[in-house]
């Protein structure tokens, strides 16, 4: 893709699942560590020019962690004027989600509730690329 083409990419709404997918495969990809991922989209869920990885994170959250979560997340879309957010879950294993997973993409859910702030998607990055969940995924 040419460098035009690829600007008129990033302009392209995150409106679509199969939208989402390929972003995240294009931006972030196959799996190389442990971390968590925070795309920011507008109203029209264009995506801003923030790509937030966050790294050091343990193989699952806590409970207690969700108040944490929930600050970050509705400080950050607040400093970017954000409506919503992609997360994505990266760690270097097979794309069979796993319970840590899930409690990493509840724990995502919940906090975007809580923050006020559209969760637009949660997608695994794994070893062989990306794959988005559905909510029943991770109920």
């Amino acid at each position: 893709m040419d460098p035009i083409d690829r600007a008129l990419a990033d302009l392209e709404p995150l409106d679509t699942d199969d939208v989402i997918e390929r972003r995240v495969g294009s931006l972030i990809g196959r799996a190389v560590s442990r971390q968590i991922w925070l795309l920011f989209v507008d109203d029209n869920n264009t995506q801003l020019p923030l790509v937030m990885p966050i790294s050091d994170i343990p193989v699952a959250p806590e409970a207690s962690d969700l108040d944490n979560w929930t600050e970050l997340v509705r400080g950050t879309a607040d400093a970017v004027h954000a409506r919503g957010v992609v997360v994505v879950i990266e760690r270097y294993d097979a794309d069979r989600l796993t319970d840590a997973d899930r409690a990493w993409a509840r724990l995502s859910r919940d906090g975007c509730r809580d923050a006020g702030v559209a969760l637009r998607a949660v997608l695994l990055s794994h070893r062989r690329g990306v794959r988005l969940l559905a909510p029943d995924d991770y109920a």
